[in-house]
């Protein structure tokens, strides 16, 4: 049984990353990147800058891809920082989050 494994590129992935884009035809992802490594292989590769994805064109790595684009967009959510809702939460009321209601007591 083989393992995926999503995590960010190091610099010693730098070869597998380049031959994973000579073997989809395409220029490498720019740092920083999110690799999905299966086993202990690269089956694809996704830049946190600009989301480029390259993956093995000789392997199932169709769902490995897809696993790294929403983990990417998770990661690009989580540094844009709040949303529009909460932005909004708190210019009405003047609270970064919402109060927990409060405890009647008897």
């Amino acid at each position: 049984m083989n393992t995926l494994t999503i995590r960010t590129a190091v610099p010693t992935d730098t070869d597998a990353v380049e031959r994973l884009a000579q073997l989809d035809s395409s220029q490498a992802p720019q740092d920083p990147v999110l690799v999905g490594e299966v086993g202990s292989e690269l089956w694809a590769a996704i830049s946190l800058e600009d989301f480029q994805l390259v993956s093995d064109p000789f392997r199932p790595s169709g769902e490995v891809a897809f696993l790294l684009v929403e983990r990417a967009r998770q990661m690009n959510r989580a540094a844009r920082g709040p949303g529009r809702l909460a932005r909004a939460f708190a210019s009405v009321t003047g609270h970064a989050r919402p109060r927990p209601a409060a405890r009647l007591v008897h």
